[in-house]
């Protein structure tokens, strides 16, 4: 008649194995029930004030992790860019901070150097931290300012959009903030 809790930050169906740990307590016979929670990457941009599609500046977006994949897959990066460019997209870049200069590499292949990307960490705690950068810096920024994990980032024209109405006005490029 007792109840176990698995607790976990954020939504654990968006890169929490949630779907891997249900499947398992299902398969054992142990009823399972789910709340659901705000996935880092929606609850990081929405804590600034900061939309991830915009009419203007973004069409779509694109949650994806930043891990290595398991042998003989990999994240087509620049296939991945040029898409997000053609179609207006904005990337959400879960757990990628240990293949960050791979991934801008990468990215720099189908996106101008001058994509603004936001760095968010510690998302929705007291020693939430977050910088403004361009895609060209990332992975400049990054060691420069000592992000570490768990750290999203957001890159795409919805970034400059709220720039532009003074989300980070006051933030030069490649320098961090501390939340009000």
């Amino acid at each position: 008649g007792e109840r176990v809790v698995r607790l976990k930050g954020g939504d654990p169906f968006v890169f929490g194995r949630g779907g891997e740990e249900v499947e398992s307590l299902r398969e054992a016979g142990i009823d399972v029930q789910v709340v659901n929670g705000i996935t880092a990457g929606l609850a990081a941009v929405t804590s600034l004030g900061l939309p991830l599609t915009h009419r203007d500046h973004a069409q779509g977006v694109v949650f994806i992790t930043g891990h290595r994949q398991r042998e003989g897959q990999t994240t087509h990066w620049a296939e991945l860019a040029r898409t997000t460019h053609q179609a207006q997209l904005t990337l959400v870049i879960y757990m990628g901070l240990s293949q960050v200069a791979h991934i801008q590499l990468q990215l720099l292949l189908g996106l101008p150097a001058q994509t603004p990307v936001a760095l968010l960490q510690d998302i929705s705690l007291p020693q939430q931290r977050q910088a403004l950068t361009q895609l060209g810096d990332l992975a400049h920024c990054v060691s420069q300012l000592g992000f570490a994990s768990p750290t999203v980032m957001v890159v795409g024209q919805v970034v400059a959009g709220m720039q532009a109405l003074g989300i980070f006005a006051d933030i030069p490029k490649s320098s961090a903030m501390n939340q009000p």
